[in-house]
């Protein structure tokens, strides 16, 4: 077995054969839910370890899947009945075909920025669906019958996490199933004419059922009519639901994996949002890049977390996983924070921290201009964990940091005039407990600007200040090519107010460029390879070619550059050869070439 393709199928068909949850599989395995959740999810691209497919390998006969051919589906046989077929058609196809499919149905009635706002919704109604469905199940399996099931039910809702009226399960949207619409007061029918009306009276029904999802269910008017016509065609809507209707793209509680909301979102900005100027990138954090930073700051259960560009909020919802992952008797959660700017982020943000239960405090804003989490003395709340990916570069006028009521900028350094990347890391530093640490994703010039220049630079000196106050643990710099706005490689900067005794005055720089593996159209990290760059992180050891342990007096007579390139050379670099060097080798290949191409000649007339 030398390919992993297959692999996200056949953890799903294993599951299948032998009813277990995805934590019950990861037991069997011997990984983490968090990892589970991510082969599942992934689109068979995504590694793993030899000696961790080999368990595959084996639980796979156990169940009897065949998992022989990489490029087949895995065949489903279950114990007392050797039965032949797919398993689990809903795993044959992608979330981005999913995606894509929709997309082209509803393609030129909307701007393409536009796709998501009515997509989006659309999904996180199939996946309310689905998991009502899962939970109508749970409760049948509990009393013995599915329509004593759904009849509990009706009668208690707080039996199930969101409760759906008929008319708004996907079975009645879909048209798999029928739904007599009662009659108004006056007996006339509420039968909606069409699936875009249905659509909004599915969505109200749920918010008046779910007074949380309101502002992130119903955020679009699916039979809006502007100048006399529909703004989006009901025909088009229904190509929409029957994409989604496929049964291969269930979306139910072991169905996806994490952030699949916030990857949605990431695929279809990728897709559209380059036509309207914007950037996806600024939106959405790889997510091997997310994993990366919640294994590094390890937030205990009880802490508080705070992303203050939360975008979609994946990154909040990694801190929750991996805590589960380090303390998974715990039962107490994370107390998760976040603010974001965009409203269509925010929505996606709530629904996600909705998707995988999780009381996040989600709020709207610009955090530069109007953090939303303060004290009660009007100062800015302060947080044991913040992690963040705000936007690399970002200028910002003068007189916000001049006249910052917060006191972030001035007394932090001082106020930088160039890109905001300082800026970020002063309200970082500002949110940040007596003992809070924090990661956050930057542009790999943010630790080098200004260095070796004879000219006063106010973000070299913004730099100095904290390396001098020894709040900076480490500086991580990520392979190039990961991030969907840009090939640039970032830097990940990890700060700590409590640094441990083994780490004080001293900043541990990593270089993790050579650790991607190439894809197409981005490169990706794999889960070993997080683990390690996280090992090696943690670790106190310099090891050659990828980790370098500086003193803060070091950094003082390099001027303040913290980048690891410049402290960590790569031991496996590629030698520079002169180009006349290569020339001459160029020049006798070519006559190799000449000679053979000769003697194949003299054969053939030979012959």
């Amino acid at each position: 077995m030398t390919s992993s393709a297959t692999v996200p199928e056949a953890l799903r068909a294993i599951r299948a054969s032998l009813d277990l949850t995805q934590a019950g599989l990861a037991e069997r395995l011997g990984v983490s839910f968090a990892t589970v959740n991510r082969w599942e999810g992934g689109d068979g691209s995504t590694k793993v370890q030899r000696a961790k497919l080999q368990s595959i390998i084996a639980l796979a006969e156990e169940a009897g899947v065949d998992f022989a051919d990489p490029g087949d589906a895995p065949i489903v046989t279950t114990g007392r009945r050797r039965r032949t077929g797919k398993a689990h058609s809903n795993t044959t196809k992608s979330m981005e075909q999913m995606l894509w499919d929709a997309a082209c149905s509803i393609r030129g009635e909307k701007d393409a920025a536009k796709f998501k706002d009515y997509l989006l919704p659309l999904l996180f109604m199939k996946r309310l669906s689905d998991v009502f469905d899962d939970e109508i199940s749970r409760l049948a399996e509990e009393y013995g019958d599915r329509e004593v099931a759904l009849e509990i039910a009706e009668s208690d809702h707080s039996l199930l996490r969101f409760y759906l009226p008929p008319e708004a399960r996907w079975a009645m949207i879909s048209e798999r199933e029928t739904y007599e619409w009662p009659s108004d007061e006056r007996g006339r029918s509420t039968a909606p004419k069409d699936i875009g009306e249905h659509l909004t009276k599915a969505v109200r029904a749920i918010v008046r059922h779910n007074p949380s999802l309101a502002g992130v269910i119903d955020i679009v008017d699916f039979a809006e009519v502007r100048n006399g016509e529909r703004d989006i065609n009901p025909s088009k809507l229904k190509d929409v639901v029957q994409a989604f209707s496929d049964p291969r793209y269930r979306l139910g509680l072991a169905d996806v994996q994490p952030d699949f909301l916030g990857r949605a979102y990431e695929y279809l900005l990728r897709k559209f949002a380059e036509g309207s100027g914007q950037s996806a990138g600024e939106f959405f954090t790889p997510t091997e890049v997310g994993f990366l930073m919640a294994r590094i700051l390890r937030a205990k259960p009880g802490e508080t977390c705070y992303d203050y560009a939360c975008g979609s909020g994946g990154l909040l919802i990694k801190l929750q996983l991996i805590s589960r992952e380090l303390d998974p008797t715990s039962k107490v959660p994370l107390k998760l924070f976040g603010q974001e700017l965009q409203a269509e982020s925010y929505a996606v943000a709530k629904m996600n921290a909705i998707i995988h239960d999780m009381d996040v405090d989600i709020r709207r804003g610009d955090t530069m201009i109007n953090p939303k989490f303060r004290d009660t003395a009007g100062g800015l709340q302060r947080f044991d964990v913040v992690v963040a990916n705000p936007m690399w570069n970002q200028t910002f006028s003068p007189e916000l940091f001049d006249n910052d009521p917060y006191d972030r900028f001035t007394k932090s350094g001082g106020v930088t005039s160039g890109k905001g990347d300082w800026a970020w890391l002063q309200h970082t530093l500002s949110s940040m407990g007596d003992g809070g640490r924090a990661a956050v994703v930057l542009d790999t010039g943010a630790v080098t600007r200004g260095s070796g220049s004879k000219n006063e630079d106010k973000e070299r000196n913004i730099r100095k200040w904290f390396v001098d106050r020894d709040y900076i643990e480490g500086v991580i710099l990520l392979p190039d090519n990961l991030f969907y706005n840009t090939s640039a490689a970032g830097i990940i900067v990890v700060l700590n107010k409590r640094k441990p005794a083994s780490r004080k005055g001293k900043i541990v720089l990593l270089n993790a460029s050579r650790r991607a593996r190439k894809g197409r159209p981005k490169n990706y990290l794999v889960e070993d390879e997080l683990q390690q760059i996280s090992d090696l992180f943690r670790s106190d050891h310099v090891v050659e070619g990828e980790v370098n342990i500086v003193s803060t007096e070091q950094l003082q007579d390099a001027d303040y550059n913290l980048s690891p390139a410049r402290w960590v050379a790569q031991a496996n670099a590629a030698e520079m050869r002169p180009v006349k060097e290569i020339f001459a080798d160029l020049l006798t290949l070519d006559e190799r070439a000449r000679q053979i191409d000769q003697t194949l000649a003299e054969m053939l007339v030979k012959l």
